[in-house]
C-alpha cells in the first residue's frame, strides 16, 4: 500500500482520465498530489521534463498525458499523434527511471491491438497482425510506451506498469466535434438536435460558447443569426428531425466510465507490481455493444425524438474492439458503473 502522504505526480491531470485519477486519489485521502498544466510543463521537451523530475522528486507517477482524438482527428493529424505521444512517453518514463520513481503507471489504449484480433482481445495478441489504419500513428506510440516500460523493468529493475483501458467517457470529457471520442461526440449531436427541434437557440448559444464545434465552423457562425446557427449544426449532423451518424452502426465498441478506470488505476498502483501484471493488463469488464444499440441508449438519455440516419460514406473503424477481462479480474478488480446508468449520469453532468 502507498502512504497517504507519498508524493504522487499525475501527468495529464486536466484530461478525462487524469482528472478522474486526481478525484479518486483525493477521495482515498492522498494529500500530496503534484500536477502541472501543459503550459507550465511541456512533456514533449526532454530538458523541461528531466528538470521537473529532479526538482519535485515524485515517488509515484500516473502517466495519463497524451494527445487524443477520434477517427477523423487521427486521420487528419497522424504526424502530431505519433510525435507528441512518443515524446511524452519517452521523456516521462526515462525521467522517472533517472529520478528513482518507486512506481509508474502508464496508460495506453485498446487501439494498440490488431484490427482483426480474435475477440475478446487478450493481452497476448499485441503485435500479432496489422493495426487499424485510421489510428495507426497513435497506436504505434502507445505500443512503444508499453515496450519502454517493459524494457526498463528488465534492464534497470524499475516497477513500471502499463494498463490498456477500453473507450472512456465521463466528467471533464472533450466535446469538440472534430477531436472528441465517440460517446461525447454522439451525445452532443443528439443534445444539439433536441435543442434545435425545440427552437431553444438561447441554450444552443450557451453550448456553442462553452464548447467548440471544430472543422472551422466556429469562425463561420453568427450567434445572432438563427439560420447561421442551424446551418452549422446541420453540418455536424444535428437536424430538427434527424441525427446523422457516421458509418452504418454495425461495428461494436466497449465503453467504460472514467471513474471506473481511475478506480482500477489507483487499485493497481497500490496493490500490484510489474511481476503481478506482466507487460500490460486490459482495464475492461469484457462486454461490448453494437453502435446502433448504443446510439439508441444515447438518444433515450438525451430525450431526442427525431430519427437516426447513417452516412455510410464515413468510416466505421475497427469492426470490433472487445477486450478480454480475465487478467484484470484475476487481479481482484472489476468495474462498478453500468453503461446505461453511466451514460444517464454523464448526460446529466453535461447539461449542468
Amino acid at each position: 500500500m502507498i502512504n497517504k502522504n507519498a508524493k504522487i505526480y499525475v501527468a495529464g491531470h486536466r484530461g478525462l482520465v487524469g482528472s478522474a485519477i486526481v478525484r479518486k486519489l483525493q477521495q482515498e485521502g492522498y494529500t500530496n498530489i503534484i500536477t502541472r498544466s501543459s503550459k507550465e510543463l511541456d512533456l514533449t521537451n526532454q530538458a523541461q521534463t528531466i528538470s521537473f523530475f529532479e526538482k519535485e522528486k515524485p515517488e509515484y507517477v500516473y502517466l495519463a498525458a497524451a494527445k487524443v482524438g477520434g477517427i477523423m482527428a487521427n486521420q487528419t493529424y497522424p504526424a502530431e499523434f505519433i510525435y507528441k505521444n512518443l515524446m511524452i512517453a519517452t521523456n516521462v518514463i526515462d525521467a522517472a527511471y533517472k529520478s528513482s520513481v518507486k512506481k509508474l503507471l502508464n496508460l495506453g489504449s485498446s487501439c494498440i491491438y490488431p484490427r482483426l484480433a480474435p475477440q475478446p482481445m487478450k493481452e497476448e495478441c499485441l503485435l500479432t497482425s496489422e493495426l487499424e489504419k485510421t489510428n495507426e500513428a497513435y497506436a504505434l506510440a502507445k505500443i512503444a510506451a508499453i515496450k519502454l516500460c517493459r524494457y526498463y523493468n528488465e534492464q534497470y529493475g524499475t516497477n513500471f506498469i502499463s494498463v490498456m483501458p477500453t473507450n472512456q467517457y465521463g466528467i471533464g470529457d472533450n466535446f469538440n466535434m472534430e477531436t472528441a471520442h465517440l460517446l461525447p461526440m454522439v451525445m452532443r449531436r443528439f443534445h444539439l438536435a433536441k435543442l434545435l427541434a425545440a427552437g431553444d437557440f438561447e441554450a444552443i448559444r450557451k453550448d456553442l460558447q462553452k464548447y467548440k464545434l471544430g472543422w472551422g465552423l466556429d469562425e463561420q457562425i453568427n450567434l445572432d443569426d438563427e439560420r447561421s446557427i442551424e446551418n452549422a449544426l446541420n453540418k455536424i449532423g444535428a437536424f430538427q428531425d434527424k441525427v446523422v451518424l457516421w458509418g452504418d452502426g454495425s461495428v461494436y465498441r466497449e465503453l467504460m466510465c472514467s471513474d471506473d478506470l481511475a478506480d482500477a488505476c489507483v487499485y493497481l498502483m497500490g496493490n500490484k507490481d510489474y511481476k503481478d501484471i506482466g507487460e500490460h493488463v486490459n482495464i475492461t469488464d469484457g462486454t461490448d455493444i453494437q453502435l446502433k444499440d448504443l446510439f439508441e441508449i444515447v438518444k433515450k438519455a438525451t430525450g431526442y425524438q427525431g430519427r437516426l440516419e447513417y452516412d455510410k460514406s464515413k468510416p466505421n473503424g475497427t469492426p470490433r474492439k472487445q477486450m478480454d477481462a480475465t487478467r484484470i479480474k484475476s487481479l481482484g478488480w472489476q468495474p462498478k458503473i453500468g453503461l446505461e446508468a453511466g451514460i444517464k449520469q454523464f448526460y446529466e453532468w453535461y447539461c449542468k
